[in-house]
């Protein structure tokens, strides 16, 4: 390329510069937004149905969807079982022996106690022949420890029997409530849990977006329903250093939207410093490098009309 060809290629170029200079709007360029929220199910399911459509608005307290949770029902079958066990523990603690079981205890006793006087009689006897070198020292060996046997019996069912009549220990009576509790703890997170089968509205909302159809598998956390807060609209416009002087908190703004020349009045609410350069809205970020970057935001004076703007719209802060 000639010398002269290469200085009419960037006469051009400067001169298609300046031309879209001038077709640049007067003013700095935003985007419109909304606050984003979204719905997620507590607890993994199959969807069973889904009650809303996208585009619809809902209401706090709305039911969103069904979710089919069968671990749950399992869990709480199993909770119950633990609650009734538990709970007849509790109660067997505080009520000690029954009448059976009494009963049981004072024949176990009486049986004892004519094993323990008929063994303390072999003994005598076997004393007195022990005493006439009428019985050998083995024979009287083996009748010491019968009687030693039969009196250790006879002493721990006598144990037993004042156990019962003094009742349980205070002790166990409480291990047996706390475990009773904590299987009816176990029973209440269950329920809960079943109850989250249900994903319901915690605010209102504009639905966006609906990630997953009927049948498909919503797990714990992943946002099934994405949208945005009414009446929570607002515009966002980054300015450079070298023109922020013009504006500060409070300050009454005008604004057009690009698409429908709707103009609306709004006040800023609040300016920050940037910290990426990326995060300009405007379409002609010739700034200087050494210029840092302002995000100001501005509250519609009129929040119901601007909720008719869609979301991410240019809009023109004049």
């Amino acid at each position: 390329m000639s010398v002269n060809h290469y200085l009419i290629w960037i006469g051009l170029l400067i001169l298609a510069g300046c031309g879209n200079k001038k077709n640049r709007p007067a003013g700095f360029e935003g985007k419109t937004k909304k606050d984003a929220i979204s719905f997620a199910p507590k607890v993994t399911g199959r969807i069973l149905k889904i009650y809303v459509t996208e585009g619809q608005t809902v209401k706090k307290g709305d039911t969103l969807a069904l979710l089919d949770v069968p671990e749950v029902s399992a869990k709480i079958a199993q909770a119950r079982g633990a609650v009734n066990a538990a709970a007849a523990q509790e109660q067997m603690a505080r009520k000690g022996a029954t009448a059976d079981q009494l009963k049981q205890l004072q024949a176990k006793y009486r049986g004892l106690k004519e094993q323990y006087a008929f063994a303390q009689k072999s003994f005598d006897r076997a004393t007195h022949m022990y005493n006439d070198s009428l019985m050998s020292p083995q024979a009287y060996d083996e009748a010491y420890a019968k009687l030693q046997g039969a009196r250790a019996q006879y002493d721990a069912v006598v144990a037993e029997m004042d156990d019962v009549k003094k009742g349980t220990r205070l002790e166990k009576v409480e291990m047996a409530a706390g475990q009773a509790s904590q299987a009816k703890g176990v029973l209440q997170e269950a329920n809960v849990a079943y109850s989250e089968r249900y994903v319901i509205a915690t605010n209102d909302m504009e639905i966006e977006t609906i990630s997953l159809n009927t049948g498909e598998l919503a797990t714990a956390g992943f946002a099934l329903f994405n949208g945005y807060i009414p009446g929570s609209t607002w515009f966002r416009f980054t300015v450079p250093e070298s023109k922020i002087a013009g504006y500060k908190k409070g300050q009454q703004v005008n604004i057009q939207v690009a698409y429908n020349k709707e103009a609306l009045n709004g006040s800023i609410l609040y300016i920050k410093q940037l910290t990426r350069y990326a995060d300009i809205t405007t379409a002609y970020p010739d700034y200087q490098l050494q210029d840092a970057v302002y995000e100001i935001k501005v509250t519609p004076a009129e929040p119901e009309k601007a909720g008719n703007i869609l979301v991410n719209a240019n809009v023109l802060l004049k």
